[in-house]
């Protein structure tokens, strides 16, 4: 069996999650080591939900990490046709039923439900009768008996089917469900391995019936544990940055993010933590990913990231504002506090802005204006003219050029700034 597997996300949000990123690196690893083939799917059948430009920048992202497809991207907006056939031969057949039952009814049936504490599914109102047409098309789901199925990362689940929901398959506007267009397109694309979030267990069982329904070879599952916050709850827009967008923006770089995201799903059988995604092709095995719940930690992220950053990065970031020679020049000084390439300006940006002025001892100034413009003949000059407030006198002088009382090296910056221009700032 050749391995293909996908992801399929829905653009309904200003970007690509970060869950999203989570588990299409592991499809796209998972698909590599078996060379196999990774596939993208849009699935847009929600139609009230589409943010415009989503779907772009959804692909933008997923370009920029570096997990590129093999095929696609396939919509599912253009293959309603699809849908709607295969509901209907799943009606033929006496798998589904057209359903009459307006949103007024619905809604009525519901609160009936939540008053007598049962759970929410479709009473059956028109499952048995007969109708040969319908605003709905629903499953129908035999009403005794189990629905199992095996879990690559989790074994054996079992659900019973008086417990799942006759769901709708196609909706009044046409377009299908997730549950049926997710099927139809598992099949007919040849995906052979479904790897996806824990979120959709419950769902599976409804997705195994439809393969059974109809005749069809089932893939292989494995169902991913979700991402969370350090405090525990399910990662959030509403609490924490969670598009790709932002990391990008704030400077983490796409090696630093698949090797984090990796080693939340996953650990290398040496214990490494930083490595590459050509290792982890290598090295990986699905079977082993965790079922526990992962925290998704943004400073140890910033940490990883910063065994990533590299001089040329922060030029090609920068290349817009600042020239290559003195990027070259400031790195080896700032390389060792910066976790983000944004972090440079707050680091670095005294060399090319002037801080308002400061008094500063005329000891000071007179000392740097005689000595040799070397760090270390530097250093001498001001200890020799100020004693014992050395100390004292090094964060006036620090301050005076940089505005900071902390930053990189502060004589060693001087030698990168020149004579005259640390000079115009005493």
């Amino acid at each position: 069996m050749k391995v293909r597997t996908r992801i399929a996300p829905s653009p309904t949000g200003e970007d690509l999650h970060i869950g999203n990123a989570y588990t299409a690196l592991i499809n796209y690893v998972f698909a590599k080591k078996n060379k196999g083939s990774f596939i993208i799917r849009i699935e847009d059948t929600d139609r009230s939900r589409l943010v415009e430009g989503s779907e772009n920048r959804i692909l933008s992202s997923l370009k920029w990490l570096g997990i590129h497809h093999d095929e696609g991207p396939f919509r599912q907006s253009e293959r309603l046709n699809l849908y709607k056939r295969h509901a209907e031969e799943l009606v033929a057949k006496g798998h589904a039923y057209y359903c009459v039952c307006t949103p007024d009814r619905l809604n009525e049936m519901r609160k009936k439900q939540e008053v007598n504490h049962q759970p929410p599914m479709y009473d059956g109102r028109c499952r048995e009768l007969k109708l040969t047409n319908g605003s709905t098309i629903r499953l129908k789901v035999p009403k005794s008996g189990t629905t199992t199925f095996h879990d690559v990362i989790r074994g054996d689940i079992q659900f019973e089917n008086k417990l799942i929901d006759d769901q709708v398959i196609i909706k009044s506007d046409g377009y299908p469900t997730y549950h049926l267009g997710v099927v139809v397109d598992d099949h007919l694309m040849e995906i052979s391995h479904i790897i996806r979030g824990e979120e959709w267990i419950s769902s599976t069982p409804k997705h195994i019936l439809l393969y059974q329904f109809f005749g069809w070879t089932l893939p292989v599952y494995a169902h991913m544990p979700l991402l969370r916050n350090p405090d525990k709850s399910k990662l959030s827009k509403r609490k924490n940055p969670v598009w790709v967008s932002w990391f990008r923006e704030q400077g983490f770089l796409p090696e630093a993010i698949r090797n984090y995201l990796a080693t939340l799903a996953w650990a290398h059988p040496d214990g490494k933590e930083i490595f590459s995604t050509e290792e982890m092709i290598r090295v990986f095995n699905l079977e082993s990913i965790q079922t526990t719940a992962p925290v998704f930690d943004t400073e140890k992220l910033k940490w990883m990231n910063g065994k990533y950053l590299k001089e040329e990065y922060v030029v090609e970031y920068y290349k817009d504002k600042y020239s290559k020679e003195k990027i070259k020049l400031i790195w080896p000084l700032v390389k060792e506090r910066m976790k983000l390439l944004s972090e440079f300006e707050s680091l670095a940006g005294f060399f090319f802005i002037r801080p308002p002025k400061k008094e500063i001892r005329k000891e000071v100034r007179d000392a740097l204006g005689s000595c040799e413009w070397n760090h270390d003949v530097m250093e001498k000059a001001i200890r020799s003219v100020t004693g014992k407030e050395a100390k004292d006198a090094f964060m006036e002088l620090r301050v005076a050029v940089t505005g900071k009382t902390v930053g990189p090296p502060l004589l060693e910056s001087l030698e990168i700034l020149g004579r005259e221009e640390t000079l115009a700032r005493l």
